[in-house]
């Protein structure tokens, strides 16, 4: 009887209309994702970039962006590496090659950019990390590594050489992944790329976890990174049983009222441990509810870069209706991060740690919708608008028309105080590092690349505004 051959899934496709992955999403799921790399050719046709270089440095110069300024010099190959913010004459200085600048969360910060997670709806939205933008100088490079979650690499402007090492998904064999020690950043000691292709703008090449690449500027250029949250095993089951100790009853202890005469006193038999089992079964590790209520909690504040806060008197609830009524609609914080999952009644709804239960139409409105006009909010329940309301006052949607509340006799709060709650930014994690603006805002305006240097302008604005960056920019290294 003939033996039938498995087919192997290609590595490279084209995308047709109606089907950017070249394929249905549920075939990609199948085949491709945690499995094998994918290119993509034209999986945003016609893409234009919706952020400059020139934005990309003016973001690396706020003091909320979270930025890397990476160097190789060829002759050693020594690399060098520079953290955010920078000043505006960090640039001018550059040479044309061989360097390139890192930002990330740049969806928290432009909304064009932010926008383009929608191209990503066949994944869940709370694996979705943030989109880090690179730009990069003719030769510039972060060397050959690994990364431990899934990316879609996408070709924004200019092209960019990839080399990538598929030998695990094609013979079965893992590469090694030793790091160099020489170097501050964790590059690959050895790289044997298997496929080595050159990216134009709307190509994009996914990349499952652990596979070996290198990415190198053929010209100036742009890469958008959409990285996925992956916690993990440790990071879970340390905070899980953080939450479970804190809860814990402290009446509930290792407990053995039918112990029997040991043959051996110095010996922990298999009864003892038995009894260690019940004793943490007791604490209820394995509650569906209760791991599913921890997890909400922690999935949407992982490797969160700050906690939102609101600035300022929330306005009375009417005032919110009638902003409301009048056709203004709220705006998500773009820091909030929010989902929902059914329990065994209704649902939970999460925002950035936040738990409030819902009915299940509520929790899906509300993780679902950016905006929320009068239409969607005469749909909520009166617990779905408590929620909200809770999480107006929390700085995690704010009205987005600022000139509705000019007139002070129609939204007048409380305390004769006019206006909405500005949002803020405040530090909220031991790795990653976010400082208030400063009063100068340094604004740059164009980037140009020379054989002898790189020219950046740059103006300053000394204003009082608390503007969130250039342009409405801000980013994450």
């Amino acid at each position: 009887m003939a033996v039938r051959k498995t087919k192997t899934p290609v590595i490279e496709v084209q995308a047709r209309p109606g089907l950017p992955l070249g394929m249905p999403a549920a075939t990609f799921l199948r085949d491709y994702w945690q499995k094998r790399p994918l290119l993509i050719r034209g999986a945003f046709p016609d893409f234009e970039t919706p952020l400059q270089p020139e934005d990309l440095a003016g973001l690396a110069c706020e003091e909320t962006a979270l930025a890397r300024l990476i160097s190789h010099d060829r002759a050693t190959d020594g690399w060098t590496v520079r953290t955010g913010p920078f000043q505006e004459e960090d640039f001018p200085g550059m040479p044309d090659h061989d360097w390139t600048l890192l930002v990330q969360d740049v969806d928290k910060w432009d909304p064009d950019v932010r926008a383009l997670l929608s191209h990503f709806s066949f994944l869940p939205r709370w694996r979705m990390d943030d989109v880090m933008i690179s730009f990069a100088a003719t030769g510039g490079s972060v060397g050959a590594h690994v990364d431990q979650y899934d990316v879609f690499l996408l070709q924004a402007h200019g092209h960019r050489r990839w080399q990538i090492d598929a030998s695990e998904s094609i013979k079965g064999k893992r590469p090694p992944l030793d790091f160099r020690p020489d170097v501050e950043l964790k590059l690959l000691q050895r790289f044997k790329p298997t496929h080595d292709w050159v990216l134009e703008p709307g190509d994009m090449l996914y990349l499952p976890p652990n596979v070996p690449h290198n990415g190198v500027a053929e010209d100036p250029c742009l890469t958008f990174s959409f990285g996925m949250r992956a916690p993990a095993s440790a990071e879970l089951i340390s905070d899980y049983l953080d939450t479970l100790i804190m809860d814990a009853d402290e009446a509930i202890r290792y407990q053995d009222p039918d112990l029997k005469v040991p043959e051996d006193p110095n010996e922990i038999d298999a009864v003892a441990m038995n009894r260690v089992v019940q004793a943490l079964n007791a604490i209820r590790m394995n509650d569906p509810d209760r791991l599913g209520d921890w997890f909400g909690r922690f999935i949407t504040t992982y490797r969160a870069a700050g906690d939102v806060v609101a600035s300022g008197q929330p306005l009375p609830r009417h005032d919110v209706e009638a902003a409301l009524a009048e056709g203004i609609e709220l705006g998500r914080h773009p820091w909030a991060r929010l989902a929902w999952r059914r329990a065994k009644k209704g649902a939970s709804l999460y925002c950035s740690g936040l738990e409030f239960a819902l009915p299940v139409k509520d929790a899906q409105a509300l993780a679902g919708a950016e905006q929320i006009g009068a239409p969607l909010y005469q749909k909520l329940s009166a617990k779905g608008r408590d929620a909200l309301h809770e999480l107006i006052a929390g700085g995690y949607y704010q009205l987005l028309d600022g000139d509705a509340f000019d007139d002070e006799d129609d939204f007048d709060d409380e305390d004769g105080d006019e206006g909405i709650a500005e949002y803020e930014i405040i530090d909220a994690t031991d790795t990653v590092e976010v400082v208030e603006d400063k009063d100068v805002q340094a604004n740059v305006h164009e980037v140009t690349v020379h054989e002898d240097g790189v020219e950046v302008i740059v103006d300053f604005d000394d204003s009082d505004d608390d503007a969130e960056g250039t342009d409405g920019h801000g980013g994450k290294a």
